[in-house]
């Protein structure tokens, strides 16, 4: 048995504190934040991977440094460029798999403090978003590609076990620094990508690394739970992702919307261009397709955490503020039947789907594949119904369920809307699917526990 295994091994997890439902109305409420991938990767333009896709050497990479002026940031443009988009938070890269730190690290000098730049992004980040109202998000990447310990755990023990240790004692300056932090979002919580390995094309990462529990289901590695419970010492209501061998408080699904959830909150985290970290002209997503990405995660019980690359000295490109603006435009006529509602009480379809709240249903179809919409299982009678935006519509209660047609000339190009109201509060048990995603399954977790 090697060390690893020794951990892994001995290791108890500890009870995490969870948050209640209470603590996370906001986020349930505010259903659309912002996040940003922003770093020395940047400045290539070839993504955020750059550094292990291109195998640069950490010295390379490193000398990047000299030219992350920051030279366009200012994060009270960011936070207003967010409000204008109608997000309620916003999440950043403090550190992304690179180990590069947007922050004034004591721990690693491999930070923004010691670049070109010579500021504390993180800090002006910060007091950007109190400032401007919008709910504080940090991200935070645990691994570190420039650990050979990272890669080869086994091989390069007492290194992995350093990278560990700054982890943590950045995650305290990070909750300690800078002031009340209202989401934690780690990203990169499996060792040796779950199990590097070497072929032709180089280093490359197994296709079935998630099922390897040595690599990837690493609490144990981490002291995921004991390290939760330490941040919430730190910052009490403060929620957590389920990247860092825990289950989470929210569950994040990347790029994908994916099935109805009621009874835990979460997000779909997605790109407003076709990259986390900027590269020029990179194709961007269509105002239609950014509506409906969003109504389609509302429907369905969840938020949209979409993501904008700055530029290499920190602007936002005025196609992406272009973009934004349109959605917030969108939000501004009709975000009564997105903020602050629930999925349901209607299943979701390839159609659209319905939000609720108190005693009035909001109809949101976005696909016509019939001349008519049937809802079924709506709880109560509809006493009174009102179209957001057609001219004409037609509806009827039958046994199969609510049947609404428009004409097709009267049909809203991105979301035809139907306000229901129903003759009483709603009550609806909800939807808990399962979850395609592989993060958060923690060893030492009792089974019913796992996501």
């Amino acid at each position: 048995m090697n060390e690893l295994e020794r951990l892994k091994a001995a290791y108890q997890p500890a009870q995490v504190q969870e948050l209640s439902e209470e603590d996370m109305r906001w986020y349930r409420e505010g259903k659309f934040g912002m996040m940003l991938h922003w770093g020395l990767y940047s400045i290539p333009g070839k993504g955020e991977w750059v550094m292990f896709n291109e195998r640069m050497s950490v010295g390379e990479y490193a000398r990047l440094a000299e030219k992350f002026t920051a030279g366009d940031f200012n994060a009270k443009e960011w936070a207003e460029a967010a409000k204008r988009a109608g997000m309620k938070y916003m999440v950043l890269t403090a550190r992304h798999h690179d180990g590069f730190c947007l922050f004034d690290s004591k721990v690693s000098s491999f930070n923004s403090v010691n670049s070109a730049a010579g500021r504390d992004l993180i800090g002006e980040y910060t007091k950007a978003c109190r400032e401007a109202g919008l709910k504080v998000g940090i991200y935070y990447s645990p691994m570190d590609w420039r650990f050979p310990g990272y890669f080869f755990p086994n091989l390069y023990f007492d290194n992995a076990m350093e990278m560990r240790r700054q982890c943590h004692e950045q995650l305290q300056e990070l909750l300690t620094q800078y002031g009340k932090i209202d989401i934690l979002w780690f990203d990169g919580e499996w060792l040796a990508h779950g199990g590097i390995k070497d072929g032709s094309q180089g280093w490359y990462r197994d296709k079935d690394y998630g099922k390897d529990p040595l690599f990837f289901h690493v609490n144990y590695f981490w002291q995921s739970e004991e390290t939760i419970n330490m941040i919430r010492r730190l910052q009490p209501g403060i929620m957590v992702n389920n990247r860092f061998g825990w289950k989470g408080d929210f569950q994040v699904r990347e790029r994908y919307v994916g099935g109805m959830r009621t009874d835990k909150p979460w997000e779909s985290a997605d790109c407003l261009a076709n990259s986390w970290g900027w590269i020029q002209n990179a194709e961007m997503r269509t105002l239609i397709d950014s509506v409906q990405n969003l109504v389609r995660a509302a429907v369905r019980d969840g938020n949209t955490l979409l993501n904008v690359a700055p530029t290499p000295t920190g602007g936002l490109e005025e196609r992406f503020a272009k973009r934004l603006a349109g959605i917030g435009d969108w939000l501004k006529e009709f975000g009564d039947t997105i903020y602050g509602t629930r999925g349901g009480p209607v299943l979701p379809g390839n159609w659209g789907g319905c939000t609720y709240r108190d005693d009035m249903i909001y109809v949101h179809i976005l696909e016509w594949h019939e001349d008519y919409v049937v809802l079924s299982g709506i709880p109560g009678k509809v006493v009174s119904y009102t179209a957001r935006n057609a001219a004409e519509i037609t509806l009827a209660q039958t046994r199969e369920g609510v049947v609404i047609s428009v004409p097709r000339k009267y049909r809203d190009s991105i979301d035809t809307i139907i306000e229901l109201k129903v003759d009483g509060p709603i009550r609806w048990e909800g939807v808990e699917p399962f979850e395609l995603g592989i993060y958060g399954l923690g060893d030492g977790l009792k089974k019913e526990e796992k996501q």
